[in-house]
């Protein structure tokens, strides 16, 4: 017995029956909206309006419950993001350790501010509450990496090697 595959979207491109499997796991489950959009970013990267959409529509969640879920937790991105995804710690031990001129040196380096992405795709700027990561204040992630008590030299140099092409 076969069903009909999810839409492919027109508007952005995306291919829904990359969450199919998914969907079909979890649609039943209460409780599982946040893990469904948690493998839909996992898959897409981020999560387009026309993506929740059609999340709202497979597991029969209203649109606007959705939309709450992505918009109140910091890990769901709704605009896409570089390559190298910087998470900046700009909690208490980091701001008083010195954030504001790791922030500084990252924006001389790449030319982008919070929230914003390198035209050429590599970095994203994320500033974000806490890492959880205070004895190594002030301290940043680019990917699952972890930076620890930086320096605006340190800074630079880390980004500096994650811009230079692979040998």
């Amino acid at each position: 017995m076969s069903h009909a595959p999810s839409a492919v979207c027109k508007c952005s491109m995306l291919d829904f029956t990359l969450l199919d499997s998914t969907l079909a796991t979890y649609k039943n489950i209460d409780g599982s909206l946040i893990t469904v959009l948690q493998k839909a970013q996992e898959i897409y990267g981020y999560l387009p309006v026309d993506l929740l959409q059609h999340i709202s529509k497979e597991m029969g969640i209203k649109p606007a419950k959705v939309m709450g879920v992505v918009s109140f937790y910091t890990q769901f991105r709704s605009k896409p993001v570089g390559k190298h995804l910087i998470s900046l710690c700009k909690g208490t031990a980091c701001h008083v350790l010195g954030a504001g001129a790791i922030e500084q040196a990252i924006t001389e380096s790449l030319g982008i501010k919070d929230g914003e992405t390198t035209p050429d795709g590599m970095f994203t700027l994320a500033n974000v509450a806490c890492l959880g990561c205070c004895s190594l204040a002030p301290v940043m992630t680019i990917g699952n990496e972890t930076y620890g008590n930086l320096t605006t030299d340190s800074t630079k140099e880390i980004l500096k090697q994650l811009n230079r092409p692979a040998l």
